[in-house]
């Protein structure tokens, strides 16, 4: 795999592993430093945000891939993947939601990771 495949894989694996509520999986996808911005605008941390998949706070049931961009600079690259998600959050009852991620990540000796996300529609 080229390093544009390998990043589109960690998209696709990263929503197996919120549809899974796995958490070690998730991590293993993740920077230390990594956040996330909710469409609310709320920050929340990697471990915030998997304590709220594993408590119910966030329910994802299914992911259909629209499109994955990616742009590599040297050790940094973003990624922008669009994708039909089926979902229950905050309490509400489950609604289908085309959700955009906008991912930051870095290479290290370990491979990539995500260092960020933005959440949003399309």
């Amino acid at each position: 795999m080229n390093e544009v495949e390998i990043i589109k894989q960690l998209y696709l694996d990263y929503w197996i592993y919120m549809i899974d509520k796995n958490p070690d999986g998730l991590r293993s996808l993740m920077a230390e430093d990594y956040y996330l911005i909710h469409m609310t605008g709320v920050r929340q941390s990697a471990d915030e945000f998997i304590r709220g998949l594993i408590a119910g706070t966030f329910n994802y049931y299914s992911a259909e891939h629209d499109d994955i961009q990616v742009e590599i600079n040297g050790n940094t690259a973003t990624m922008v993947g669009k994708s039909r998600v089926l979902a229950a959050v905050y309490g509400g009852g489950k609604n289908s939601w085309h959700l955009r991620g906008d991912f930051m990540l870095r290479k290290d000796a370990n491979g990539w990771k995500f260092t960020s996300s933005k959440a949003s529609t399309y």
